[in-house]
């Protein structure tokens, strides 16, 4: 889906700013209301965003809602067993998917409470001994029949000649893995900040870093989304904080280094390189997010958008403006110069969540496309590049958007590989470029010629899966993609699904022999409505017993 990820892995937008004045002092200082903010931002802000504005034709508004103040039980029922089907809120026809929210009734009390009580909105208090009542009347009658509906799913069967096993569950949602490359643990950072030591081998799992321990908590939680050990042996973290203290909003983007090597505990975190930009127009903040050394000692940083296809924003304290020239692009930073350096690798690149080099030392990323339905990209990357958003997407000719602007003069668009594969919505005889709309796909690794035959030399990608309800679910898989490149010097992907279904997969990481795969939460599809709860960390090793080299 375009903006998923990204989307859900925003950073608190600063939601204590957008309750409104109208709402009386004595609700929105209680414990239930405060509680409420919380749970909002954890469950509620990826699809209804920071100040309840929603999502233009896609997820409606909560500021203002006739639809949520009209009928609480109604609201109560979304709550507890989700929402599909057409709705009218304000007057505006939508038509989308809501999972259920795994809370108990005092969390959904608490969340109607302060729902019902920002943004303009005044409705009361709402008690936990009025959610039971209704709760029992929708598909899941008790919070313990909806957790029991939502725990983890079986394991998927492994392909012929590999293993798959539950590795360790987690407390938190993991969003990115890691090693040292060497004896060290494998590493987890969730989206809270957190940085975890897991022993593949017994499944424990140590707390190394707490992620309010190393960002300035005046900007609020940080958005944590990438995260590498460098041949330094320092831990790196990519983190997004929204500064709501001058007369613009801004997206304050953060590289933290640990201060020491990571076998050096206890751990710390303190800023290395640090820059801003104008914080998104409205839902698409993507902000900094996948962070990895090359193979020349640079590090790079995927910089996602601030807009969904170039478009200017409307909202009072938010810039105006399209892209900036830091955004919607890879960045490279040199680590030998002090303060950092940092160039713009390449641009037009809409939301990279993931990318790594093959065997070549050839940069390769994956990128999630708009909510126009364009196919997600995957892109050869070279220096100086640019990949065409927001003026093309895939391989289309025509303009996605009436608003899209035309292509500056001197731009020559790269374009994204052509797919093959049917795993992803391609064929042989009519390609994609590059993944089925809206798949999502995320962390992505390459695998190199000491795994077994048919799988020696090709990435291995996750896909996030779909966040829209459309005619079929897509993505909650990790493929398996093969390059072939023409006389020419031009790319192309075959794509085989390696494992699937999964509970939206984010990351990918190799690791002694293995490959470690991060469920964000557990459900492995849309369609069927289940709540999200942390994920877990899986392991498909193959049953030979050959290296690999880790990332």
């Amino acid at each position: 889906m375009s903006n998923t990820l990204f989307r859900l892995l925003v950073c608190w937008m600063a939601i204590s700013s957008a309750v409104a004045a109208d709402s009386s002092a004595e609700i929105t200082k209680s414990p239930e209301f405060q509680r409420g903010r919380l749970l909002y931002v954890r469950h509620c802000l990826i699809c209804h965003m920071g100040a309840g504005q929603g999502q233009p034709s896609t997820y409606p508004p909560l500021a203002g809602s006739d639809f949520l103040m009209a009928d609480t039980p109604r609201a109560i029922r979304a709550l507890c067993e989700g929402l599909t089907g057409p709705i009218t809120v304000n007057g505006v026809n939508y038509d989308n998917a809501m999972p259920a929210i795994v809370l108990d009734d005092q969390g959904v009390a608490d969340v109607l409470t302060f729902v019902r009580n920002s943004w303009g909105n005044v409705g009361g208090p709402v008690t936990a001994d009025t959610i039971a009542p209704v709760r029992a009347t929708t598909r899941f009658r008790t919070y313990d029949e909806l957790v029991l509906a939502s725990n983890y799913p079986p394991l998927p069967k492994a392909p012929d000649g590999f293993i798959v096993r539950e590795v360790a569950r987690l407390n938190g949602y993991p969003v990115r893995l890691a090693s040292d490359n060497r004896s060290g643990p494998l590493l987890a950072l969730t989206q809270d900040g957190d940085v975890l030591s897991v022993d593949v081998a017994t499944a424990k799992t140590t707390t190394l870093i707490v992620g309010t321990s190393y960002a300035d908590l005046s900007l609020g939680s940080p958005s944590t989304r990438g995260m590498t050990v460098g041949p330094d042996q320092h831990l790196y973290v990519t983190a997004n904080q929204q500064n709501t203290t001058g007369p613009q909003v801004m997206n304050e983007t953060s590289v933290f280094r640990s201060v020491k090597p990571i076998d050096e505990l206890p751990l710390q975190l303190s800023v290395w390189y640090r820059t801003n930009y104008p914080f998104g127009v409205g839902p698409y903040n993507h902000g900094i997010s996948d962070i990895a050394f090359g193979p020349d000692g640079y590090v790079y940083v995927a910089s996602g958008s601030r807009t969904d296809g170039g478009e200017k924003g409307n909202i009072p304290g938010y810039s105006t403006e399209g892209e900036t020239p830091i955004t919607a692009g890879i960045w490279r930073i040199d680590p030998r110069t002090t303060p950092p350096t940092m160039e713009v690798y390449a641009r037009g690149l809409r939301n990279v969540y993931g990318f790594d080099w093959d065997g070549t030392g050839e940069l390769f990323s994956v990128s999630n496309g708009p909510d126009t339905h364009a196919p997600e990209e995957m892109d050869h990357v070279v220096r100086g590049g640019h990949y065409g958003f927001p003026y093309q997407f895939s391989n289309w000719t025509r303009k996605p958007y009436p608003h899209t602007p035309d292509l500056p003069a001197g731009i020559v668009v790269r374009p994204p590989l052509a797919n093959y594969g049917l795993a992803a919505g391609g064929s042989a005889a009519a390609p994609l470029f590059t993944f089925d709309a809206h798949s999502s796909p995320a962390g992505m690794a390459w695998l190199d010629e000491n795994w077994p035959p048919g799988f020696q030399n090709c990435f291995v990608i996750t896909r996030f899966g779909n966040l829209l309800a459309l005619n079929q679910d897509v993505g909650f898989d990790v493929l398996l993609a093969r390059l072939t490149k023409n006389a020419d010097g031009e790319y192309s992907v075959h794509t085989d699904t390696l494992l699937a279904p999964l509970g939206r997969p984010i990351d990918v990481h190799v690791y002694r022999g293995g490959i470690y795969i991060a469920e964000y939460t557990r459900p492995t599809d849309l369609k069927n409505g289940l709540g999200w709860l942390p994920g877990r960390i899986i392991e498909l090793k193959p049953k030979w017993t050959g290296q690999t080299t880790d990332r």
